[in-house]
């Protein structure tokens, strides 16, 4: 095999995304896979081609003309020979993989993941690349299962498949200094906290959950960790600590001083935040939206429907009332759970799969 990896998400970009396409070509490049990635950046960098292991780095900025900048990756591309192409994440990246995938004679492989498709399909300005580009894969990877009725909805010819995120829980781990600074940091709270990482907005459920907190009538028994980009007009009229966006391997010791870590979206893929946090033994206070459906029930931590006030309580009130003995069997079911189900080695298998499966 050999790909062509199209992506507006890939390091040095930060966040999310960015992490999961790094760690799903790095499986594929270690199994075997030759796989060149076209990164559509954003930022102000030079044209390169550039070696990696296991393929090529094409660095693509869009910069103020990403039409000029898509059909130049063409004049590179020309006489190339791929048997796949995939597109993942970004506007531009679903635009240009319908098109040379044709061009190139190579069937295409979109991996969606929760926003391109969540928000994407009720865009005015990506629905129509999204649809193309639905309606011209091979195949169509979505890492919540609940997602595949609702792509198969709008492109009934699309094959769709679930594939979920994985972790690699062997480098992801709590050493003992972290571990005593997140004690240090949970004593001085001195009641149980409650972790909200990563983008904390209305979007994300933050104020849902926050609303939750006040109307349950345990807000008093609960302290806030909120790491991230706080929206600006989000009031947290709950006791809190505010830390800026971390980097990935900075968050071990914050997870360590949280209880439960809450995820409170009203629509979503499978973060890693949710995988990061269960992998090292943290509840999870969760909606069932997307992928989180997939990970989270009642023997890892408390489960509501997405965007239900009264179940939203009701998983708060539990969380209170659970006691120190609960919280840790639940915390160890978590590890469990995702060392067993949510590896990288079943990540990479199953786009394995589907790459033979259209190969």
């Amino acid at each position: 095999m050999r790909l062509l990896w199209i992506t507006e998400h890939y390091p040095p970009s930060r966040g999310g995304m960015a992490e999961s396409c790094d760690r799903i070509v790095r499986g594929l490049r270690a199994a075997g896979v030759e796989t060149d990635v076209a990164h559509l950046t954003r930022r102000a960098r030079p044209w390169q081609v550039a070696g990696e292991h296991g393929g090529r780095l094409l660095t693509v900025p869009l910069e103020d003309n990403p039409e000029h900048a898509l059909r130049r990756l063409w004049t590179v591309l020309s006489g190339e020979s791929y048997t796949h192409v995939v597109a993942f994440g970004g506007t531009y990246a679903m635009l240009a993989a319908p098109v040379l995938s044709a061009w190139l004679g190579a069937p295409l492989v979109t991996l969606l993941r929760g926003n391109d498709f969540d928000t994407g399909v009720f865009s005015l300005r990506r629905r129509s690349a999204l649809l193309d580009a639905l309606r011209a894969s091979a195949r169509v990877c979505v890492v919540a299962s609940s997602h595949a009725p609702l792509v198969s909805a709008l492109a009934p010819g699309a094959e769709v498949r679930w594939v979920a995120n994985g972790i690699d829980t062997s480098s992801w781990q709590i050493l003992p200094s972290e571990r005593a600074s997140g004690q240090v940091r949970r004593a001085a709270a001195g009641k149980r906290t409650i972790g909200l990482i990563g983008q904390l907005k209305n979007k994300k459920g933050v104020g849902f959950l926050l609303d939750a907190l006040t109307a349950s009538g345990h807000a008093a028994e609960f302290h806030l960790l909120l790491v991230g980009e706080l929206e600006a007009d989000l009031e947290v009229p709950v006791e809190h600590t505010r830390l800026p966006f971390l980097d990935r391997y900075e968050l071990p010791a914050l997870y360590a001083a949280c209880d439960l870590v809450a995820l409170p979206s009203f629509y979503d893929g499978l973060p890693n935040v949710a995988l990061e946090a269960a992998a090292l033994g943290v509840p999870l206070l969760a909606s069932d939206a997307g992928g989180l459906g997939d990970l989270v029930d009642d023997e890892i931590g408390f489960r509501f429907r997405a965007g239900d006030p009264h179940e939203c309580r009701a998983a708060v009130d539990r969380a209170a009332r659970a006691t120190d003995d609960q919280l840790a069997k639940l915390g160890t079911a978590a590890a469990e759970r995702v060392r067993r189900d949510f590896t990288v080695s079943a990540e990479t298998d199953g786009y394995l799969r589907v790459f033979r499966e259209v190969g």
